[in-house]
């Protein structure tokens, strides 16, 4: 997924047409290299773009819930995950982990491993970096009420 914001800090600031967006870069011996592409929406000025590139195959992921409680008396549920994200890339990567938290729309975080930032009513995002040839694990509690 590539981000950025329609600006004129960003070399833009003026309405984008729907279309194709591509993305490259230069290798480690100054070649320009294809790195991705996708279809973007009109995008007015100062608004965020969001282009999903296709997955990289030298990063992977692992989700596990670690424990699952349902007290219905309470009317609670708490949900417990671990999430592994590993890097095989020779330079560090900075990852979002998306979570969606659709048993109920009340929720809390009750635990958590890292710092996340709630993006909507029912999801929340981790920000990692991975360090190359590393591995990082993130744990969060949802507190879940009725």
């Amino acid at each position: 997924m590539r981000e950025f914001t329609n600006s004129e800090a960003n070399h833009l600031g003026m309405p984008l047409p729907k279309g194709r967006v591509r993305f490259y870069r230069r290798n480690d011996d100054g070649q320009i290299e294809f790195t991705g592409e996708n279809v973007i929406d009109h995008t007015p000025r100062d608004e965020k773009v969001r282009v999903y590139t296709g997955n990289a195959f030298d990063l992977t992921g692992e989700r596990r819930r670690t424990d699952y409680r349902l007290d219905t008396n309470r009317q609670t549920i708490d949900e417990s995950f671990e999430i592994k994200v590993r890097n095989h890339k020779k330079e560090p990567v900075e990852v979002r982990v998306v979570e969606h938290l659709y048993r109920w729309i009340t929720w809390d975080i009750s635990a958590k491993s890292d710092p996340y930032r709630k993006t909507d009513s029912r999801t929340i995002e981790f920000p990692m970096t991975i360090p190359s040839d590393g591995e990082k694990a993130i744990t969060y509690t949802a507190h879940y009420t009725w």
